[in-house]
């Protein structure tokens, strides 16, 4: 797999995640141009999630029936006329439901990842997901300065009109840049319904992919509790900021732009249990940092961006392992893999977000890094009960399966 494809691969990861996250930006925007209310407008990014959520549950898993190729290229090309579509609707109702078709088909990233899994060499995985991340983070985070920026410059259509530009152009580099894969024999019979109830059956067989769908879960519900709360106790008494610092402050994740890809790098080289164990220890002292945010001031904001910067490696660090142990068990279902691991993922994260948040209401900031500390020992505590049953060298096993597939 050269660079030139994972740089490509990255960027489109990058597009893909950017059509997500930029909505968020300018829905004030929208609600001004098209004259509704602003809690009106945040529909077209309630849409957009929902639409995503879909498109990880009913099209990921066609990654193992269709060649990946003409996947990403129909995905890419959908996702490109919605954002088009959404970019020249006339009133609010059909932005909506152009933003739904938008988060339906922009799940590339979801697609790539185990197409890159199968085009590299297993001690080279690690790294190559550590680059995708990165761009899927970059996209995550200039997203919205892009949407921002933009659309106060020339209006809130224009980000969807640049966006689906960017969208088709990368459909048509899909086309000659991808190599083609043919899918796995057992795959491309099956029938669609039984096809989509596989991530079920994959969770009730794989105690692998059940191990990391739990650390993700459990990790991702802390992080979403942390970020979601920052706002309330960045804008509340403590501080007394603007909601605009929330903002800044995230922009610290940017950092893990460039420590995915080391970390991956570890991942080839320890295997990812070794990772997964660095990384949850990480996210349980990343609690401890974050707690000194109660203390107001300067030396709680230090205590926030510290805490924040190590909370987002360890995340991203752990989630790059788990990833590459899914890949792993079953070569002719990793779509099928990646959508049970995303999808627990995305529960644990909207769950989090919901306890974090009443978790502060109720009883403050030290309440929400509890609940991270709690979440992120329940999983060290899951992971050092599975390492006492399975000596021996993680990077050995993963590639010795690969080639026990047929890789």
């Amino acid at each position: 797999m050269s660079r030139r494809l994972v740089l490509i691969l990255a960027v489109t990861c990058a597009v893909a995640v950017g059509n997500l996250y930029f909505p968020q930006a300018v829905s004030p925007l929208i609600a001004d141009g098209l004259g509704v209310p602003a809690d009106e407008a945040t529909l077209v990014v309630t849409a957009t999630q929902i639409g995503y959520t879909a498109g990880m549950v009913l099209l990921v898993p066609l990654g193992d029936r269709i060649r990946h190729r003409s996947l990403l290229v129909v995905l890419l090309s959908l996702a490109g006329l919605a954002l088009l579509g959404a970019g020249c609707a006339p009133a609010l109702p059909p932005l909506v439901a152009a933003s739904a078709l938008v988060g339906l088909t922009t799940v590339a990233a979801q697609v790539i990842g185990p197409l890159a899994a199968g085009l590299v060499a297993p001690d080279r995985r690690g790294a190559v997901l550590g680059t995708l991340l990165s761009g899927s983070t970059g996209g995550m985070l200039l997203a919205r300065t892009f949407g921002g920026v933009l659309g106060e410059w020339l209006g809130w259509r224009a980000p969807y009109l640049v966006a689906a530009v960017v969208t088709l152009v990368l459909a048509a580099v899909m086309r000659y840049a991808v190599p083609d894969t043919t899918p796995a024999a057992s795959a491309t019979g099956r029938p669609y319904g039984a096809f989509l109830a596989e991530p079920l059956r994959l969770l009730r067989a794989e105690p692998e992919l059940r191990r990391s769908c739990f650390y993700q879960a459990a990790v991702f519900g802390g992080f979403s509790a942390v970020w979601t709360s920052l706002a309330l106790l960045l804008t509340g008494p403590a501080y007394g900021m603007g909601a605009q610092a929330v903002g800044l402050l995230a922009l610290v994740g940017g950092v893990t732009m460039l420590c995915t890809p080391v970390a991956g790098r570890l991942v080839d080289r320890h295997g990812p249990d070794r990772v997964n164990r660095v990384s949850l220890t990480g996210v349980l002292l990343s609690a401890g940092v974050l707690a000194g945010g109660a203390l107001g001031g300067p030396a709680g904001l230090a205590a926030l961006i510290a805490g924040t910067l190590l909370l987002d490696t360890a995340m991203q660090s752990g989630m790059i392992a788990n990833q590459s142990r899914v890949y792993s068990l079953r070569p002719d279902a990793r779509s099928r893999l990646n959508t049970a691991y995303m999808t627990c993922a995305y529960s644990g994260g909207t769950a989090g977000s919901w306890l974090g948040v009443r978790a502060h209401t109720w009883f403050g900031w030290p309440a929400v890094c509890a609940l991270l500390a709690l979440l992120a020992g329940a999983a060290l505590v899951r992971h050092l009960y599975a390492r006492r049953g399975r000596p021996g060298p993680p990077v050995t096993a993963y590639a010795q399966a690969d080639g026990a597939h047929g890789r």
